[in-house]
């Protein structure tokens, strides 16, 4: 039941094929980026200067850049760049535009009810949501809980959702280098993304995982990972309906 999506064989498309080659790139990991009405990851990539015109979308969304620097934001609003590890929403309804710039802009991009389309400024609407813009070096890295993360290095960040069984939401799980262990996984559904580093996926057999690179399953699961051993640690985006532990091999 355990999927495994490599960052080099995602299929990429156009995001919004009314643009033609002027479009963003995207690739799905999980759902329906076109249509069924499910929760749905994928990786959006955009060239160095891409800049959209003013626009909205019907479905809130979440993202996080995995590379290069992302703005979002108001359409008058002066640039704030956001680099690799930035976490931002962007409420259904609000007017917006999206802006690129380095050699190598991806995001990952989930919604919690597809599908992803692109409307016009003039179809705006208030959904008393509120944006969020994150940037790295505010996230707040705690201990996860009980005392095997604490020992062994293993860090979480609370983006989004309550902490509960049942009900969805979103973490950051930062792995020190050299770790090796185990991801257990309750809920019914376990996304995850890696942002930073190359960790190995234990399956059948190892498959090291670039940014981008994805890992799922259903129901109660074990996921075997290390991290690398070359000094840098390993950051994975975490959604999932339940709980997970990260726990050290023994």
């Amino acid at each position: 039941g355990v999927e495994v999506v490599l960052a080099s064989e995602v299929d990429w498309e156009q995001l919004n094929p009314a643009r033609g080659d002027a479009s963003p790139q995207a690739g799905t990991l999980w759902g329906d980026r076109k249509g069924g009405s499910v929760p749905t990851g994928f990786l959006a990539k955009f060239v160095d200067g891409f800049s959209s015109p003013p626009h909205i979308h019907p479905v809130t969304y979440r993202a996080v850049v995995i590379s290069g620097n992302i703005h979002n934001d108001d359409p008058d609003a002066a640039k704030m760049w956001m680099p690799a590890g930035s976490f931002w929403t962007q409420p259904k309804g609000e007017v917006h535009i999206t802006a690129a710039k380095g050699s190598n802009n991806i995001a990952l991009v989930e919604i919690d009810k597809s599908p992803y389309l692109v409307r016009s400024f003039k179809e705006a609407f208030d959904s008393g949501e509120k944006p969020i813009n994150v940037d790295p070096s505010n996230l707040i890295w705690l201990d996860p809980p009980g005392t095997q993360g604490a020992a062994n290095g293993v860090k979480v960040a609370y983006l989004w959702g309550p902490q509960e069984e049942g009900q969805s939401n979103g973490t950051f799980v930062k792995l020190p280098a050299g770790f090796a262990g185990n991801i257990r996984s309750s809920g019914s559904s376990f996304r995850a993304v890696v942002i930073k580093g190359q960790p190995q996926y234990l399956g059948a057999d190892a498959k090291t995982l670039e940014p981008g690179s994805y890992f799922g399953s259903k129901g109660e699961t074990v996921h075997r990972v290390t991290s690398n051993n070359e000094g840098e640690e390993t950051v994975i985006y975490v959604r999932t309906d339940g709980k997970y532990e990260v726990t050290p091999a023994k």
